[in-house]
């Protein structure tokens, strides 16, 4: 049985394949998606292709519709964001991480956070427990917005509010836990 983990409300992925070259999942994006916060992964490429439905893009402040059979590369660095602001039609994607690096444990992580956590109005785990989980997966992805020092240093203050209030990326584990 392939593992599913649901990362926003409208967004869940299952995965297909996972190796330390690897990671490739199946990804459903729901329509009438708000766009994610532009982010950047520093040591991994993608490349999605759509297998079903619309999906719009941001790379490096480009922006591109892509339809069924489109492909996207977006390599290390690159700044992004992908959803799906159809009004009706989900969008079915294949996404390629290489190398898979800690992203199946981020999934894991964010999708048991969403689950067990304390959540927001948007359904996402809240600032706090966020925060801690974008610190602890810093390896694996960044938030883009600038000044990027003081978003750090913001993402750092909050991450450190967190774990006082109890938030704990346990090791070994792909939970969010709060004490």
């Amino acid at each position: 049985m392939q593992p599913t983990y649901h990362l926003t409300p409208t967004e869940s992925v299952t995965v297909h394949q996972h190796s330390p070259e690897a990671l490739v999942v199946e990804v459903e994006y729901g329509s009438r998606a708000s766009p994610p916060p532009p982010h950047f992964h520093p040591s991994q490429d993608e490349r999605f292709e759509v297998l079903s439905g619309t999906l719009h893009t941001v790379v490096d402040g480009k922006a591109r519709t892509l339809q069924t059979g489109d492909t996207l590369d977006i390599p290390r660095g690159a700044v992004h964001r992908l959803w799906n602001a159809s009004d009706d039609t989900p969008a079915r994607v294949i996404w390629r991480t290489l190398p898979a690096g800690r992203t199946l444990e981020w999934f894991a992580a964010l999708d048991a956070a969403r689950r067990d956590g304390p959540r927001g109005k948007d359904g996402l785990p809240s600032p706090l427990a966020l925060a801690v989980l974008l610190r602890t997966h810093r390896d694996t992805i960044r938030l883009s917005q600038r000044p990027r020092f003081l978003v750090g240093a913001g993402l750092a203050v909050l991450a450190t509010l967190g774990r006082l209030r109890g938030y704990r990326v346990e090791a070994g584990s792909t939970s969010i836990a709060s004490y």
